[in-house]
């Protein structure tokens, strides 16, 4: 098997920012190609012969990297033409690229949705095509088995996850004050995660006080001036619970620039980053969720050549009663067992 990769660039100048200025040229991250003699999978229908696929990310950080890694991976074994591009932020952007691969004859598109609440307008831009929504999950009714589905992990069960660490921890304790720091509102990850969070401490009979929650839209430098904030207000917390990794270690950066030690102040996330492992560690950070985020990439490949060749994805593995979605299953980490999880 040979495999060519190359670095693409292009410019789209026919749509406008929403701030009116030109579209942001699309960055093409990675462009894998592979051939493959013979045919791949048990029946053949899901070689990749012929296929080209678009994966569009909404903005590529650390985490959607891994997300495209494993879509590479998948794809080249397939024989699969994949183009990752990064649409910076920027609904424009995703949606030109979305166009532009149904007017080149791509077989299928993988998205990383900006906005889940953008879902109607991805789907007309695809143009017929089918569409394997990857990490950032669009609403029920804009969902539809083997034709627009979504790839990722149950963002609920990361929130429950996070919640029952700190349950167990704090057992002895009637009332527990918690700093929740959220991404952004419009991806379903930090809706799910925080339902997930709040859902679980408030079904445990304890009192709960949410003495600080914000968002800090995933950003470490964002989140470490939100705890700034609240460590200037003086206040009591017992955890900090936030929704991704990064957003953690922006916690634990501010206590450190404040002079408090992070071990002392339970911090949790989610994604399990090669960091967030490494803050586990050395007792900087007390517990995330292992998001398998090449497990997700290589089940949207798998879900997404599956719909291009005209088949299910009913094999799939991971597949819900009602064909809509394909489940990834998140791990929980702490000290006892972050060893595993670090590469």
């Amino acid at each position: 098997m040979k495999m060519n990769q190359k670095i693409t660039n292009r410019k789209i100048t026919n749509r406008k920012k929403r701030n009116g200025k030109s579209a942001a040229g699309i960055l093409a991250i990675c462009l894998g190609t592979a051939v493959i003699a013979g045919a791949c999978g048990d029946s053949g229908q899901d070689s990749g012969k012929n296929m080209k696929m678009l994966m569009t990310i909404s903005k590529m950080d650390t985490f959607r990297q891994t997300l495209a890694d494993g879509a590479q991976q998948a794809a080249a074994e397939r024989g699969i033409q994949l183009e990752v591009a990064d649409a910076e932020g920027i609904i424009e952007n995703q949606v030109d690229q979305i166009q532009k691969a149904a007017a080149d004859g791509y077989s299928a598109i993988l998205c990383g949705a900006i906005d889940v609440d953008t879902a109607v307008e991805l789907k007309a831009s695809a143009a017929g095509l089918p569409i394997v929504y990857v990490n950032s999950r669009p609403n029920d009714k804009n969902l539809e088995k083997d034709s627009n589905m979504y790839v990722g992990s149950d963002d609920l069960m990361a929130g429950e996850f996070q919640a029952q660490y700190v349950l167990d921890q704090l057992a002895s304790q009637n009332e527990i004050n918690v700093v929740l720091i959220k991404g952004p509102s419009v991806h379903s990850a930090t809706r799910g995660r925080t339902k997930g969070v709040k859902r679980t401490l408030e079904a445990s009979g304890k009192k709960i006080n949410y003495v600080f929650e914000d968002s800090a839209d995933w950003s470490t430098e964002k989140a470490a001036d939100l705890f700034e904030i609240f460590l200037r207000t003086g206040r009591e917390a017992d955890c900090v619970i936030c929704n991704n990794d990064a957003m953690a270690l922006g916690v634990a950066e501010a206590c450190k620039k404040a002079g408090k030690d992070p071990g002392s102040l339970m911090i949790l996330g989610v994604d399990a980053t090669a960091d967030g492992c490494a803050a586990i560690q050395n007792g900087e950070m007390a517990f995330t969720v292992f998001q398998p985020g090449p497990g997700q990439g290589q089940a949207a490949v798998e879900v997404a050549a599956a719909l291009a060749s005209g088949s299910s994805a009913k094999s799939v593995e991971g597949i819900s009663e009602d064909g809509k979605y394909v489940w990834v299953p998140f791990e929980k980490v702490d000290s006892s067992n972050v060893s595993k999880y670090i590469k």
